[in-house]
């Protein structure tokens, strides 16, 4: 995540050293990519993006060229007091990329004029991408009017509220929205920053990247935000293992019956208690996770539905159509389609 001249050399507060064998001379086909801080930004937004761009430029020699930029240039602190070193906001001229950071500081970085006019002025640029809440910042400047956007789910309601010409997709890890991209929060920066590499340098490009960072290659952006498996572990530890191997076996009938047998429970007193313990039934948490995995295999996979709905426990794909719009308002063919527009 080094810089490339004279000035921005000094533009991170940590003195990371970059090899002149990793990032050479540039060629005509380097792209400026210009992260936009404000203070109490979060850090990893920033670093996370920053490292997959520093290291699909090792693989791809010259591809990138990083700078970073806030509204009052000199240290800006992020939300956890580390700080990084930023120039002016200055032109848009010769940038490709402009990335704006999340952090609890962007609610007051969205009133500054100077970011809004910036970020308004960056819409001439190849694309403009937002981590987490710098979707704020976005749709501040009016950017995101009219178009799918996501951010971090707990922000989302209120997202929402404050600027309703937004489509909020709150389910999302990242969003594509012609020459605009969102995503989800923390982590998500990092699928979002895999996500551009490969649209700027090929699957391969990313995939060695998402390696070297040790990271799944790589969440679709159609992924949930929310792990089914998660949700309902949280409310029962108890059940913990029984959900994960439901979760491995979801091509099993898994009915109450079978799942009570499991763990040596009588169907009755397994229902009851596990209805207590997650706040659904056994029946609406196998569906949760079968919707999960036959939602991911059909946005990130070719395999023909029927495919799918054996795959993942559904049998019908009638069955599983009528469950995609109940909890997601579309059918499996319609969701495919958004993925692959994305």
């Amino acid at each position: 995540m080094a810089s490339r001249n004279s000035t921005e050399s000094d533009n991170l507060r940590w003195r990371v050293p970059v090899s002149n064998a990793i990032v050479p001379a540039f060629p005509a086909m380097t792209r400026r990519i210009a992260f936009i801080l404000f203070p109490g930004f979060q850090i990893i937004d920033a670093a996370g993006p920053i490292g997959a761009f520093e290291i699909a430029a090792r693989f791809s020699p010259g591809a990138y060229s990083l700078d970073f930029r806030a509204p009052e240039p000199g240290e800006i602190e992020s939300s956890s007091g580390a700080r990084m070193i930023a120039g002016p906001l200055g032109a848009v001229d010769g940038v490709d990329t402009v990335i704006v950071v999340g952090g609890e500081g962007s609610r007051t970085a969205m009133l500054d004029e100077r970011l809004t006019a910036f970020v308004r002025r960056a819409a001439a640029c190849r694309r403009i991408a937002s981590v987490c809440t710098g979707a704020y910042v976005l749709a501040a400047a009016g950017l995101l009017d009219g178009r799918r956007a996501t951010t971090h789910w707990r922000n989302a309601p209120a997202f929402a509220a404050r600027f309703p010409n937004v489509k909020v997709d709150a389910d999302r890890i990242w969003v594509r929205d012609g020459d605009i991209w969102t995503s989800a929060g923390i982590t998500a920066g990092i699928d979002l920053a895999l996500a551009l590499i490969g649209d700027d340098l090929g699957e391969a490009i990313a995939l060695r990247t998402a390696q070297q960072l040790v990271v799944y290659h790589r969440r679709p952006g159609g992924q949930s935000q929310f792990s089914a498996l998660l949700q309902l572990d949280s409310g029962a530890p108890r059940f913990a293992a029984l959900l994960e191997w439901a979760r491995e076996n979801l091509a099993e009938p898994l009915t109450v019956e079978h799942l009570a047998e499991r763990v040596a429970m009588s169907p009755r007193n397994f229902s009851r208690a596990f209805g207590k313990a997650t706040g659904v039934t056994p029946a609406k948490a196998v569906e949760r996770l079968r919707l999960e995995a036959a939602r991911e295999c059909v946005e990130a996979s070719s395999r023909d539905l029927d495919h799918i709905a054996r795959l993942t426990g559904f049998a019908d794909p009638e069955r599983m159509r009528r469950a995609f719009i109940r909890a997601f308002g579309l059918p499996p063919q319609a969701l495919r389609r958004m993925a692959r527009a994305a």
